[in-house]
């Protein structure tokens, strides 16, 4: 089986294809929100565009299966801001197959590759949600790894002018702030009985896209963005995320997981730059 190829490797390639002229979007949701526009068959993969030229060249030779059963993925039809788009990928049922690894492709961005991650056994099953910018009316879908082979799901998302967004904050005041990482838990439901546990992590940084401007000089602002996220529970790896240019200004990521018993959550996160943030949070102590 083909390795599929890493989003750096898809930022070159489509960078070197599409002119900066392209814009690209944002938006922040709380879980659930992604499902307030149709989804399930009211709003499927749309047949065209880019991803039979795509296909080949993020996947290989790989002919990822329908995911019906396996995973699904949640986004807004129409996007209320298109800097920061909420998806959502989750798994219907704890017997639903393991997830080892899985891309997020956005088909139409410049960087369609927005990201690859990989997940321990305690997130199983998975229920994951982080924001992302859309360049113009496309395809998101989710191409996920598992020991019965490999499936593919997917919503179609009208949202535009995401990557060229101009940031929320001036550039010194975005500077001063990045790095500062905050985690947060949410109370389990009490009528569940097992140990899945659901918290959110935020890690300050501008995710500067590369076709952004500065707002005074109309000069573009060189893309400095986060490109890996880890986190673990004690020693044990949760997820792991290496993104692109398409993550969202001040990434957010909300999910479950089961706890094994540790108190500290360690959350790990580098940037272009090859700046480095490390946080140990203890649950039920959060930042």
């Amino acid at each position: 089986m083909n390795e599929f190829r890493k989003p750096a490797d898809l930022l070159r390639f489509r960078l070197l294809a599409v002119p900066l002229v392209l814009s690209c979007a944002l938006v922040v949701l709380p879980m659930n929100a992604a499902a307030a526009e149709p989804q399930t068959a009211d709003n499927p993969l749309r047949i065209e565009g880019s991803w039979t030229d795509l296909r080949e060249d993020i996947l290989g030779e790989i002919l990822p299966a329908p995911a019906m059963g396996v995973i699904d993925l949640e986004a807004p039809y129409r996007a209320h801001d298109a800097a920061t788009v909420p998806v959502r990928i989750k798994q219907p049922s704890p017997n639903s197959p393991a997830v080892d690894r899985a891309f997020l492709i956005i088909d139409e961005n410049p960087a369609p590759v927005a990201a690859e991650m990989t997940f321990g056994k305690a997130m199983h099953p998975l229920d994951l949600e982080f924001r992302v910018r859309v360049n113009q009316y496309s395809n998101v879908r989710v191409v996920a790894e598992t020991d019965k082979g490999t499936v593919m799901a997917g919503r179609f998302v009208k949202a535009s002018g995401g990557c060229s967004a101009p940031a929320t904050k001036s550039p010194e005041l975005a500077l001063s702030q990045m790095g500062t990482i905050r985690a947060k838990h949410f109370l389990p439901d009490i009528e569940n009985s097992s140990n899945r546990r659901e918290a959110q992590i935020m890690i300050r940084h501008p995710n500067y896209s590369g076709l952004q401007r500065d707002q005074v000089t109309q000069l573009f602002i060189s893309a400095h963005f986060v490109n890996f996220i880890e986190v673990k529970q004690g020693e044990d790896t949760l997820f792991t995320l290496e993104g692109g240019i398409s993550l969202s200004e001040n990434p957010v990521i909300r999910f479950a997981y089961t706890d094994n018993g540790t108190d500290e959550l360690r959350i790990r996160a580098e940037d272009t730059d090859g700046n480095v943030w490390e946080e140990v949070i203890t649950k039920g102590k959060e930042s």
